[in-house]
């Protein structure tokens, strides 16, 4: 069973609403998400509002808006946002990503979206929900990011690697440009997990790049993905 909160260097994240917890998937994407120079940004599927908090850490000056349609996420969120350092720049919102209409346009939107679309679905429904793409389709995420990203915003999203040819197509098919990859292996030996994307409305050249996780056995990490966390996780 999971703790009932997650401590980072400079912030906690308390979980015991929330139903996905703490993970990887949130630390990567919250660690390697372009922050410098964003005065806006979007979290979409906010959980515990891990994301949004780690991306306050690294931004000092964003406002940052944190979205999650279920109820107790936005309320775990709110609690952590609350008991945070970044209190004032930072926003849970309760509703779901094809009403919401806020007055402005983001200059960065992150998601760690719900993934599992053939899965069976968990026997516990707010799982469940967080966990599958029922409420939240790739095609509707992508709605959502075009309506909401300013000109020369980006997006970064966190899927299991074999996703990714999916929300590519449906990407390009809004106009949305694939600029940066990083695909993420569990160890040297194994084919990728995960995958992090970065689009945007403008052309540039393709950046690619791999990261491990563990080098040499269990918690034997990279040193790239130490430096890449450090600031966050008490280990490094």
């Amino acid at each position: 069973m999971a703790n009932n909160y997650f401590t980072f260097k400079h912030f906690t994240v308390n979980q015991h609403l929330a139903a996905m917890k703490v993970g990887t998937d949130g630390v990567l994407l919250g660690a390697w998400a372009p922050v410098e120079g964003a005065k806006h940004i979007l979290d979409i599927g906010t959980g515990t509002g891990l994301i949004a908090l780690m991306l306050a850490q690294r931004n000092h000056h964003a406002i940052i808006d944190a979205i999650d349609i279920d109820d107790q996420a936005y309320q775990q969120a709110l609690i952590n946002f609350q008991q945070s350092a970044w209190k004032k720049r930072l926003k849970a919102i309760h509703g779901n990503l094809q009403s919401y209409q806020p007055k402005l346009k983001y200059d960065l939107i992150v998601s760690n979206p719900p993934y599992f679309n053939h899965a069976l679905k968990n026997q516990c429904q707010k799982k469940a929900q967080a966990r599958h793409t029922d409420s939240l389709s790739y095609h509707e995420l992508i709605q959502g990011v075009i309506k909401n990203l300013s000109k020369t915003g980006r997006f970064c999203v966190i899927l299991p690697a074999d996703e990714m040819e999916s929300i590519h197509q449906l990407a390009s098919y809004h106009k949305l440009i694939l600029n940066n990859i990083l695909r993420v292996k569990p160890t040297p030996s194994k084919a990728p997990k995960r995958v992090i994307l970065e689009f945007s409305f403008m052309h540039k050249q393709l950046v690619q790049n791999e990261l491990i996780i563990e080098m040499f056995g269990r918690h034997q990490y990279s040193e790239e993905y130490k430096i890449l966390t450090k600031d966050f996780y008490l280990a490094f």
